[in-house]
């Protein structure tokens, strides 16, 4: 019995059904009004069963809106009909039945459902109990029905009830189950959006920052030193060349529908860091490495953090620093990794890259890039944490430290880290505290 709330407008198809129900309970009514105990023939209806059909059913289509009154008229006309000499019937109760279903239907608690339709139950079967005279098996099955036409139609009510709570709830969660699933995705969609970027920007960040170097190195010894200005060029090529290649990868791998079925190469990690300061060394460079404690080897994510921080600290040192030579030092707890690099330069870089202001910008107006936020969220994606800032002493130090696994094996011979070329001991320096400033790069 479906119904709107309020008094609003109903729709059209709701008033059909309303009129349908109203019509099937008078006829029921009438028919009850006819029907005689002794067995005789039927007669037409009387005035008094008209009466009692047109005021019981008239409160039907209100029984939504005014459920108590509705069953107040329905209940009363039921009783009155012994007493103006009509037999009670299920047939004259059927209006009573409906209100009493449709207020288990919509009762808002099930203690007011139970009560009101105990009542009319229990009015209905006083009624109906003949008071002078013996009661007759014929008559004892019709006062109980009388009486239990109003509980099964509450029972109903009350079960039709759950059934649409139920299927609320399970709309409604299903609702919640896919908003969920919608911003799940959306928050993976953002998560691979700022991983991409972080793999692009250190990729890019540091060949072009060599190509520059190279490039510029060339320019300078041209007219001098013309031997010397193409071997620079031949670096800038292989340079560019690796670039490249690294560019089509990449791009590659974001253009497949799927999952790639192998990996075209390891990720890189600490095992190629020789590699790296090598390449930076080709570029002016010069780059010192020195290694304190055993080292172990590290989980992959843990591996490629510590090589691209390197990376990015060691192109920044190339691009922004004020000298021509970088630190770079690996210090291995029994927890941890501690990866420090630092340089001596002033001017460009640190006021390149210290800017905490709002305000603040790069060399020549560009506006500040993602190089030490995309360190920090390496970082701190694998459990560590990295500050980078101005040295007392002068230049720039940018400090991670890393979680490592627990140790399976003291006696564990060390992993590719340990080809880091030991070219100076001389990096105590680089352990110096920082103010963590939060800086920004030009690129």
């Amino acid at each position: 019995m479906t119904h709107t709330g309020g008094g609003g407008p109903r729709p059209r198809g709701t008033w059909w059904r309303e009129g349908a129900i109203t019509a099937t309970a008078f006829g029921l009514c009438l028919l009850g009004g006819v029907v005689k105990d002794d067995g005789s023939t039927l007669s037409p209806p009387s005035a008094v069963a008209y009466f009692i059909a047109v005021v019981s059913c008239a409160v039907l289509p209100v029984r939504h809106r005014a459920p108590l009154a509705a069953m107040a008229v329905t209940t009363a006309s039921g009783v009155l009909a012994p007493f103006l000499g009509l037999l009670l019937s299920p047939l004259i109760a059927a209006p009573a039945v409906i209100t009493a279903y449709s207020y288990a239907l919509t009762a808002r608690t099930e203690r007011r459902a139970v009560s009101a339709v105990a009542l009319i139950s229990v009015a209905l079967l006083v009624a109906s109990t003949p008071l002078f005279g013996a009661l007759s098996w014929k008559d004892a099955s019709r006062v109980g029905a009388v009486a239990a036409f109003p509980l099964v139609a509450g029972v109903l009510g009350h079960s039709v009830r759950n059934r649409r709570a139920y299927l609320a709830a399970m709309e409604e969660r299903a609702l919640r189950a896919e908003q969920s699933r919608d911003s799940e995705a959306r928050r993976r969609v953002a998560e691979e959006r700022v991983r991409i970027a972080r793999e692009l920007h250190d990729l890019v960040a540091h060949q072009i920052t060599l190509a520059n170097a190279q490039a510029t190195v060339a320019a300078h010894l041209f007219d001098t030193r013309p031997e010397q200005t193409r071997k620079s060029l031949n670096e800038l090529v292989e340079t560019t060349s690796d670039a490249l290649d690294e560019l089509r990868a990449t791009v590659g791998l974001l253009r497949q529908s799927g999952d790639a079925a192998v990996p075209a190469e390891p990720a890189p990690g600490l095992s190629r860091l020789p590699t790296l300061l090598e390449s930076f060394r080709r570029a002016g460079l010069e780059v010192s490495a020195h290694q304190e404690g055993t080292a172990r080897p590290l989980p992959p994510g843990v591996d490629l953090t510590a090589y691209r921080i390197v990376q990015e600290a060691l192109t920044n040192v190339t691009k922004h620093a004020g000298t021509r030579s970088a630190r770079v030092r690996l210090v291995w707890s029994r927890d941890r990794v501690t990866i420090t690099v630092a340089d001596d330069g002033g001017g460009a870089r640190t006021a390149a890259t210290a800017a905490t202001g709002p305000g603040a910008s790069t060399a020549g107006d560009r506006p500040p890039g993602y190089g030490l936020i995309g360190m920090r969220e390496r970082a701190t994606a694998v459990g560590g944490h990295l500050s980078a800032g101005r040295r007392p002493e002068g230049g720039f130090l940018v400090s991670a430290q890393l979680p490592l696994p627990p140790a399976k094996d003291a006696t564990q011979g060390t992993d590719g880290a340990t080809a880091v070329e030991n070219r100076t001991a001389d990096a105590a320096t680089a352990d110096g505290r920082t103010g963590d400033a939060e800086a920004g790069d030009a690129l």
